[in-house]
Formats: C-alpha cells, sequence, structure tokens
C-alpha cells in the first residue's frame, strides 16, 4: 500500500516539473496545419466568403455570364461557404449553404441528371459531377427529406454512364472518355460513398484502371486514354485526387505524380501560362494535403501566399470562368487546412 502511495507521489512530481504547455499541446498534423492560416490568410478567406456570398442570387444559385445558375459553380460555391464549418441552415452561411441545395435539387431531373436547362446541351457532366459532391457533402446535415432520393437518382446516373474504358466525358451517354470529367464523378462516388450510399465497386475499379492508363512516363497524366498526349499540371492534379478518393495513398506511380507536380509549385516573381489554374490548385491542393510532410508543408505556404496576392480588393478572385468560380476555388484552397469538408478529410 505505502509503495502505491510513492508511486502516485513520483507521477504527480514529474509531471509537475514538465513545462505547463507540454500537456495540452496537440502536436498532430490536422493541428499543425491550422496554424499555417495565417492571419492575413484568415482575413482573405473572411473577405473573399462575404463576398461570394453577397453574390449569391435571389434561387440560391450562383454564376455570372455564360456560368449564371451553372450547377457545377453552384456546388463549388456551396462547398466554399462551408469549407470552414458552416451547414445549411447552420453557422455563419449555413442560410446560404440551405439555398444552394435548395437550388440544386429543383434544378435535378427525372432521371437523376442535375442540370439547369439552359445549360443540358454545354456537357452537363462537369456540372453534374461538382453538384452530386456537393449535395453528398450535404446529405446528413439537412433536414431536405427529398435529398437522399435526388441524391441516390444522381449518382445512379454516374453508374450507368460509365464508358467501356472505365471513364465519361461532357455527356450522360456510354461514349469516349477523358480524364477531367473521370475526376469529376470519381469525386462524386466518393463522397456519396462517404456517406453511405450504395457506390458499385466494380464502377471504382474500372474508373481507376482507366486514371492509371493515362499516366505518362513522366509521372503526369494525359487527356484522353484513348487519344494519347503529354501531361498537364491541371489534369495530373486532379488524377492523383481521383487515385486517393478511390483509397489509393501510397505507390510508386503516385510518388512520381507528386514529384511531376512540385515543378509548379508556385514561386514569387514566376508567373506561368497554365490553361485552368484554379481547377489545377483546387486539385494540387487536396493531393499534397493527402501526401502530408515535406510536399504538403512547401505547397500550401506557396499557394496560400499566391492567392493572397492576386485578390482583388473586393475580395473576389478573377477567373475566366467567372469571379465567383474562381473566388469559389480559391477559398477552397486556402481552407484546406481546416478538414471541415468529408470529401477533404485526410
Amino acid at each position: 500500500m505505502k509503495r502505491d502511495v510513492v508511486i502516485i507521489i513520483l507521477v504527480v512530481s514529474t509531471l509537475a516539473v514538465l513545462p505547463p504547455c507540454s500537456l495540452a499541446e496537440d502536436k498532430s498534423p490536422e493541428k499543425q496545419a491550422v496554424q499555417m492560416i495565417t492571419p492575413a490568410a484568415q482575413r482573405s478567406i473572411d473577405n473573399g466568403l462575404h463576398w461570394l456570398a453577397s453574390r449569391q442570387n435571389e434561387d440560391g444559385s450562383f454564376g455570372s455570364g455564360a456560368y449564371r445558375s451553372n450547377v457545377g459553380v453552384c456546388g463549388l460555391c456551396g462547398m466554399a461557404l462551408m469549407a470552414g464549418g458552416s451547414t445549411p441552415n447552420r453557422g455563419p452561411y449555413g442560410k446560404e449553404a440551405a439555398l444552394v441545395v435548395d437550388y440544386i435539387l429543383a434544378n435535378t431531373e427525372q432521371s437523376g441528371l442535375i442540370a439547369e436547362p439552359a445549360q443540358t446541351a454545354r456537357g452537363p457532366m462537369y456540372g453534374h459531377g461538382f453538384a452530386t459532391t456537393f449535395l453528398a457533402e450535404c446529405y446528413g446535415m439537412s433536414s431536405r427529406p427529398d435529398l437522399r432520393e435526388k441524391l441516390a437518382k444522381a449518382v445512379k446516373l454516374i453508374v450507368n454512364t460509365q464508358n467501356k474504358e472505365g471513364g465519361w466525358r461532357y455527356f450522360p451517354q456510354r461514349d469516349d472518355a477523358d480524364i477531367s470529367v473521370t475526376v469529376c464523378q470519381v469525386m462524386a462516388l466518393r463522397a456519396a460513398h462517404n456517406g453511405g450510399l450504395f457506390v458499385p465497386r466494380e464502377t471504382i475499379d474500372r474508373a481507376v484502371n482507366y486514371i492509371w492508363h493515362c499516366q505518362n512516363d513522366d509521372g503526369g497524366f494525359m487527356y484522353m486514354q484513348s487519344a494519347g498526349g503529354e501531361s498537364a499540371f491541371p489534369r495530373s492534379a486532379a488524377g492523383v485526387v481521383a487515385l486517393n478518393s478511390a483509397g489509393i495513398y501510397q505507390d510508386p506511380k503516385i510518388d512520381k505524380a507528386l514529384n511531376y507536380l512540385m515543378q509548379f509549385i508556385p514561386a514569387e516573381g514566376v508567373v506561368r501560362r497554365e490553361n485552368y489554374p484554379e481547377y489545377g490548385h483546387y486539385y494540387a491542393v487536396q493531393a499534397f494535403w493527402h501526401a502530408g510532410g515535406d510536399r504538403w508543408t512547401r505547397w500550401y505556404p506557396a499557394i496560400r501566399d499566391d492567392l493572397i496576392g492576386r485578390q482583388q480588393e473586393d475580395g473576389s478572385w478573377l477567373s475566366a470562368f467567372g469571379p465567383e468560380y474562381g473566388t469559389a476555388m480559391c477559398t477552397i484552397v486556402l481552407q484546406m487546412p481546416e478538414n471541415q469538408l468529408p470529401i477533404f478529410q485526410r
């Protein structure tokens, strides 16, 4: 009995001499990542989200010009508003997120295709993929009784329109395929699977096979398996994230792809004329977030500072696809260390 008392005294004495912060300090990768959101980055995020919320239309949609009310842009804007912790009807942007749910569900056809009527002739599978991903992220957070029904139909449409190569393209039909649209559908399927909806393993396996066959010897990815072609930064980042979404994180070919992407790390004073830069960085930050380690600690501060420097005075970011799209993509990138949305979590 006396021996037990001595042991307890020794343990307490040892704890007493430790620095006060040692017991509470959280050295997890996630906690350390959040600390990478500097005060300047947080102001940039806050200003961007405030601007984005101010651009929502009365029907819950977003977008301007040719991309006004585009369901893909709407889904991305909704995810940007939720990336800091808001959910439909809860949090600082809960009202706006709920309105996006309303809008996307109102534009879900009986077939399961999510598309604003005026956009159906313009390759709707991009928009369908992003909108489905958004709905899947909201599933379980919203009390909308029709959300599961329409989300299940949207997922079924993706599964049923996969082509013989294992990919998808612009229209919901089993025709040709490209890596960009394919990645968009894989992300939607992963989000739906995370939410508890059934996704056939065969569908994912065939998509993974398609993506692997798009990888070039330099580690990057070509646009179409059937046509070949050179690697490019945006689609290569997307290819890595799709493989991650399928549960593939450790593989020599993934490592090779990440090395390829590191060639494109933002650098002060270096201007790269890239096609689809927001799209590329949206996927690249996810790829390096999942990779972690030195690549992540180098990539995030570089893109963080680059985006802060390019933000407009009103809080927006410019893009060829409209400032709403650009601002949604950039605020998602900056908020990645928050680790809030299930589809982005490690």
